[in-house]
């Protein structure tokens, strides 16, 4: 579904404009259609630039990237028409509802998909007439991946998803990747959260200075680079705590 090869993009040193470094630096990469595929990295890495150029909102400086067969440089109207976007944050139009807000961005986008479905798959059906800003963490989040719905696309884009929500709400969203990764769309996402990699990706990359520097399914990443677990924790921890108490169920 998606093929990189030598994609790189660099940018002016803070500290020194004149010269330049590479933010993503040779990149070569295959997602398979139907995967979760995850991309990790200590901040700074290039997993959110790597994004950007595949999503049409970074200019690719070096190297080709395509998506279901699209060059993503040469035809970069035709890759919105196929790809939904999540950003780490986002603005609305504050003084419209949520039905509002998807009634303006299926019909950007000519889709006959409806407001109320949209809303549904989410589980924001109740929350149609509410504003954004009537909206807890979670329920942002859930909002923002039902905009990226709107034009039913084949790949969903996910940078950082979970950052900042409490254990249930995370969840929550990782119940609700899950399920759209099921009706069929493959998704790529970026995360600092190891048990999210661990629990929703079938195969993940993990990058550090612009390069990736390991490829391959959790299981295979655990076995040959950390194949001796520490010495086993006599209880759980505090998430354990407060999902024991709260449940996971769909109260946030």
């Amino acid at each position: 579904m998606i093929e990189i090869r030598n994609l790189s993009k660099k940018y002016p040193r803070p500290e020194n404009k004149a010269e330049m470094f590479f933010a993503v630096d040779g990149l070569s990469l295959d997602v398979e259609a139907g995967q979760i595929f995850g991309i990790l990295g200590p901040n700074g890495a290039g997993k959110t630039t790597t994004l950007e150029m595949l999503e049409g909102l970074t200019d690719i400086d070096g190297g080709e990237a395509y998506i279901d067969g699209i060059n993503v440089q040469e035809q970069p109207f035709a890759i919105k028409q196929i790809i939904g976007v999540q950003l780490q944050a986002n603005e609305y139009f504050d003084k419209l509802s949520l039905a509002e807000l998807l009634n303006l961005f299926c019909a950007l986008y000519h889709s006959p998909a409806k407001p109320a479905d949209l809303l549904g798959k989410v589980n924001l059906a109740d929350k149609a007439r509410a504003r954004p800003a009537e909206l807890s963490g979670g329920q942002k989040q859930r909002f923002s991946i039902a905009c990226a719905l709107a034009n039913k696309p084949r790949v969903l884009f996910l940078d950082e998803p979970t950052t900042g929500l409490d254990p249930q709400a995370k969840h929550n969203l990782w119940a609700l990747a899950r399920d759209l990764n099921s009706s069929g769309i493959t998704i790529v996402l970026t995360t600092h959260n190891m048990d999210e990699a661990e629990s929703l990706c079938g195969r993940i990359a993990i990058m550090d200075h612009g390069k990736i520097i390991a490829e391959d399914t959790p299981a295979s990443l655990i076995q040959k680079h950390a194949p001796e677990a520490p010495v086993a924790p006599l209880h759980g921890n505090m998430e354990d705590v407060f999902l024991a108490l709260t449940g996971t169920t769909l109260r946030d």
